[in-house]
């Protein structure tokens, strides 16, 4: 790691890390993603289960499903302008204060969703709450991830980044199995009551994991590499800091590269933990069983606690890219049989899908993209890099892909085959971009220019 910029002298170990700090990141974006997870699996959970019921009563089954869908693509809608702005804030104030401001943004969002007034008692202006709620989480949510990611990179040590950029993303394997646990707990309720007020719970709920993080992110020094840059800005007549503009401008390849390779990552994610949800609810075999892909979900989430470590680890011993690859072909072999397997109508079999196509199909891009998206950006715009390229890509390809795959679902009777098509498609765009992606494994982040350019140091 490069000279961390700092004033004060720090006890750092062999690498010039400082222990003490790299744990308080660790736990700092650790804590920000299971809240951000949490939150957007409790929303998808509840928009493929409750809401259109709730929130959309008129519009009858299919049609509440497709609008309860359609307020969950608003919040991905949301988060590109999140990210642009909190990660254009980031590289000019700080990663601390911003991941401060996020996370408050997002779980006060959420903690509100879970007051709200359905159809039945203020009619439309419930449905139009709903809409402005997601809409503030998506804001606070666009930056949180990006933030979380290039926080723990840029403590991290240089030859072990993989595998410490992949640990706060344990983080959203508990966010996940938090509210995967809750939802299932929840079915087992009487459904008057789970409709009538036990559906707020989980959103009311996240209120503790806000002050946690927030405290916690109070107590962390800003990253050695921000500071490396807050040094260099000082030294220099000409600002080293960038515009938004200048920014995009400057990465415009490195943030398409981010986009493609997460469309298979990103999309994938929420075609198993929304779309799926609802598809296997419609199965007859499960009609007594509706929530029986809450508990799949769980059983992936904790595999996933394991997998998106080991595939960071493995990154950093083999390459980003090459794990990533392989990840990518995989998960787009898998659908076929994967989503065959489900209509046979056992329950192992469902359980088992959602373990190996999250698991391993989306924790084996995951766990290596943790740390290749920070390294394919220059440290003068390493966080509007990040959230552009994660951001864009969620809305095309995690926001859109339950309400694309419902309408899809409609159109051919409930067929398997098309949400098969779907996500290997998704997945082969991720294995194709791999080929023009950079390898980034051990690039210093005190680098100005992005992954693939001539190095400039802050």
């Amino acid at each position: 790691m490069a000279d961390t910029g700092a004033h004060v002298p720090v006890r750092t170990d062999a690498t010039g890390v400082d222990p003490v700090q790299l744990r308080r990141a660790t736990l700092a974006s650790s804590v920000g993603s299971a809240l951000e997870y949490y939150d957007f699996y409790i929303y998808g959970l509840a928009s493929a289960l409750i809401f259109g019921e709730l929130f959309f009563k008129p519009l009858g089954p299919a049609g509440g499903l497709i609008a309860s869908f359609g307020t969950y693509a608003v919040g991905f809608a949301a988060r590109p302008i999140g990210g642009l702005v909190f990660g254009h804030l980031g590289d000019k104030l700080g990663r601390k204060l911003i991941l401060i401001v996020t996370i408050a943004l997002m779980g006060g969002s959420s903690m509100a969703i879970g007051l709200l007034p359905t159809f039945d008692t203020a009619g439309i202006w419930g449905a139009i709450l709903l809409v402005a709620l997601r809409v503030a989480q998506g804001l606070g949510a666009g930056a949180e991830q990006a933030g979380a990611t290039v926080l723990i990179s840029e403590f991290a040590p240089r030859q072990k980044r993989g595998f410490f950029a992949a640990l706060p993303f344990v983080g959203i394997q508990v966010g996940t199995l938090l509210g995967a646990g809750t939802f299932a707990a929840l079915g087992l309720a009487h459904p008057e009551v789970l409709m009538g007020w036990l559906w707020r719970i989980p959103f009311l709920l996240g209120f503790a994991l806000i002050i946690v993080a927030v405290i916690i992110r109070m107590r962390l020094k800003e990253s050695p590499a921000f500071e490396a840059l807050e040094e260099a800005e000082a030294h220099r007549e000409a600002p080293v800091k960038q515009s938004v503009g200048q920014a995009i401008a400057t990465s415009k390849k490195n943030i398409l590269i981010g986009i493609g390779l997460r469309m298979g990552e990103n999309g994938n994610s929420s075609i198993y933990s929304a779309l799926l949800l609802s598809f296997v609810a419609g199965l007859p075999a499960f009609a007594q069983q509706k929530l029986i892909g809450t508990w799949g979900a769980v059983v992936a989430a904790c595999v996933s606690i394991f997998t998106v470590v080991l595939f960071g680890w493995l990154s950093d011993r083999f390459g980003r890219v090459p794990v990533y690859r392989w990840g990518a072909l995989f998960t787009a072999l898998f659908a076929f049989p994967g989503f065959f397997l489900l209509t046979l109508g056992y329950v192992w079999l469902v359980l088992l899908v959602m373990a190996i196509g999250i698991g391993i199909g989306v924790q084996s891009m995951l766990g290596p993209q943790c740390a290749l998206l920070p390294e394919l950006f220059g440290n003068q715009h390493r966080f509007t890099g990040v959230a552009t390229a994660r951001e864009f890509s969620a809305v095309l390809a995690g926001g859109i892909a339950p309400l694309v795959g419902a309408a899809l679902l409609a159109l051919t009777g409930g067929a398997w085959w098309v949400i098969a098509i779907y996500s290997s498609v998704l997945a082969l765009i991720s294995f194709a971009t791999t080929f023009v992606t950079p390898e980034t494994r051990g690039r210093s982040l005190t680098d100005l220019n992005d992954a693939g350019k001539d190095t400039v140091h802050a």
